[in-house]
């Protein structure tokens, strides 16, 4: 098992996407997460750029680190400056990183037409910056930017700018793709090339997305001989983003047996790859390979089949090992093995020829042809299953409700408003709410109504909501189907709703939504039971 060293670069590269900003505190819980995690390099940005990385470099050095190391990241001295007079070297330092990351041209095209400078003067730039850094202690990263390029159209003067580095007492050779624009078959010879030159150096890739092959030039090169890769973990980054590494490091320790974590931390690569994501503010592919949330459903009868009888029929790998899990989605082409494993999850003495199995089966076929979809509002599929088991009883009726607009809307007055009549026992219940749209008064209204009762739902809120329409051809009068995710700050769940009326879809999806948090917390066998305790309760809370 060789040893494969991560450098990630979330929060420089990937801090280059658009759309990504990252606040002094984000860029802090970045650093944890990937701790964590047990990459070998945190590359945190460039302390000469901008305040706040200078005060994240004063703050992460008082991190009490576990697994990482935290490198700067800079450029070649400029032209005509000599390396201990270059401010941007002295803020590297000044950072007080283990390591640093610095970049230097080896691209012909980019020395005479960017820098500007003649070939001796940026190898002098490569050689006397890296030796100043030596000189002061650091380890040294060397990228050997648009390498790919480089040796593409100047092969000779490519590697002269590796050997200027080694020279100068490099630790890493990174071979950078930085315009993305290379195939794995242009990769391997001159990785090769370099193993062979350097063979005293670890040799790195950088890959970018923008032909859509980071991920396999990374694994071609790590097969051709590189030990140290960079990427970010949710795959972000500038133009099309960076090598993905919450895809690559299973695919590099699962599939070609390297070590590039510590031991047990793949299994959270999925939760800590969710979580920067979340404080980068964007959203994981959910088609994402090992950690999206469909990397491990399925669908098709013949597939649910097989991965009963033996899952590696239908995955290439358990789910557990990357913190993932399987999901069997409910459709009318999932057939009757999918439907019995989730049945099972309620009563688990149902079998596959269970008469209830054939019942949902049928019932599933014929509200999908009505526009109704259950692979994606598993929380509904519960209820449809609690009510053909003879398991479920509403906690509360909707006995009247209303839903208007007014336009226009002001900064002091919502132009949405709502008001709900509720049933719960033999208690009515009447409450109003307003908001920016429809739905969102009505969802506060009926929460409003049912927190006398229910005083729980206080931690339940609208996630996200979607609409499709089924059926175009009817234009305003199409059926639509309305799918919404609620959470409770620790769980999700999603529901579904269909009408020609989208309020009445919304409705119908959002007291599933509060039937399902309510059957977590009552047995629905015992729904009047719990029902008569909840008013009992409310009746000695106000002195009744």
């Amino acid at each position: 098992m060789r040893d494969i060293e991560i450098l990630d670069t979330t929060l420089r590269d990937g801090a280059q996407g658009e759309g990504i900003i990252f606040s002094l505190r984000d860029k802090i819980a970045v650093t944890e997460a990937l701790d964590e995690l047990g990459v070998t390099w945190i590359e945190a940005g460039s302390p000469g750029s901008n305040p706040k990385d200078i005060e994240y470099f004063r703050l992460a050095s008082s991190l009490r680190m576990k697994n990482s190391k935290i490198c700067a990241f800079g450029a070649t001295r400029k032209k005509g400056v000599k390396a201990k007079d270059d401010s941007q070297l002295r803020s590297l330092l000044d950072a007080g990183t283990e390591g640093v990351t610095i970049f230097g041209k080896s691209w012909d095209l980019h020395v005479s037409e960017v820098l500007q400078v003649s070939m001796e003067e940026n190898i002098a730039m490569i050689e006397e910056t890296i030796a100043f850094l030596k000189a002061e202690g650091r380890f040294v990263i060397f990228d050997a930017e648009h390498f790919f390029d480089g040796w593409a159209a100047n092969p000779s003067y490519a590697v002269s700018a590796l050997k200027a580095a080694s020279a100068a007492g490099a630790d890493r050779l990174v071979l950078c793709d930085t315009n993305g624009g290379s195939f794995p078959n242009n990769i391997t010879a001159a990785v090769l090339e370099a193993v062979k030159t350097f063979s005293g150096v670890p040799i790195g890739i950088h890959a970018h997305n923008d032909t859509g092959l980071a991920l396999a030039i990374s694994i071609a090169a790590v097969q051709s001989g590189c030990t140290h890769v960079q990427g970010t973990l949710a795959g972000f980054g500038e133009r099309c983003g960076n090598t993905t590494l919450a895809a690559l490091i299973p695919s590099l320790e699962l599939k070609l047996g390297f070590k590039c974590l510590p031991e047990g931390k793949l299994a959270f690569i999925g939760e800590l790859t969710r979580r920067v994501a979340e404080i980068a503010n964007i959203n994981i592919s959910d088609d994402m390979p090992y950690i999206g949330a469909h990397a491990f459903s399925h669908k098709a009868g013949m597939h649910v089949d097989g991965i009963l009888k033996n899952s590696s029929s239908f995955e290439h790998i358990n789910p557990d090992t990357v913190g993932n899990e399987r999901h069997f989605l409910m459709s009318e082409v999932g057939g009757r093995s999918a439907i019995a494993e989730r049945v099972k999850k309620i009563e688990p003495s149902v079998s596959k020829d269970h008469p209830v199995i054939a019942a949902l089966a049928e019932k599933l076929k014929k509200l999908e042809a009505e526009g109704w979809a259950y692979e994606g509002a598993d929380a509904s599929f519960e209820i449809l299953i609690r009510q053909e088991l003879g398991r479920y009883k509403p906690l509360f009726s909707i006995e009247a409700y209303r839903v208007f607009s007014e336009h226009p809307a002001s900064d002091k007055i919502a132009c949405s408003h709502a008001w709900v009549k509720v049933l719960v026992g033999t208690e009515y219940e009447i409450a109003a709410a307003e908001g920016v749209g429809p739905v969102g008064a009505l969802d506060s209204a009926l929460r409003r109504a049912l927190r006398r009762f229910f005083p729980s739902l206080e931690k339940v809120r609208l996630e996200d909501y979607k609409v499709r329409v089924i059926d175009g051809k009817e234009a305003a009068d199409a059926l639509v189907r309305v799918l919404i995710e609620s959470t409770d700050g620790q769980h999700r769940w999603s529901t579904v709703g269909v009408s020609a009326d989208i309020i009445e879809a919304s409705r119908a999806a959002l007291v599933d939504s509060i039937e399902y948090v309510l059957m977590d917390l009552f047995d629905n066998t015992e729904a009047d039971v719990c029902v008569s305790s909840c008013l009992t309760s409310q009746k000695k809370e106000n002195g009744v």
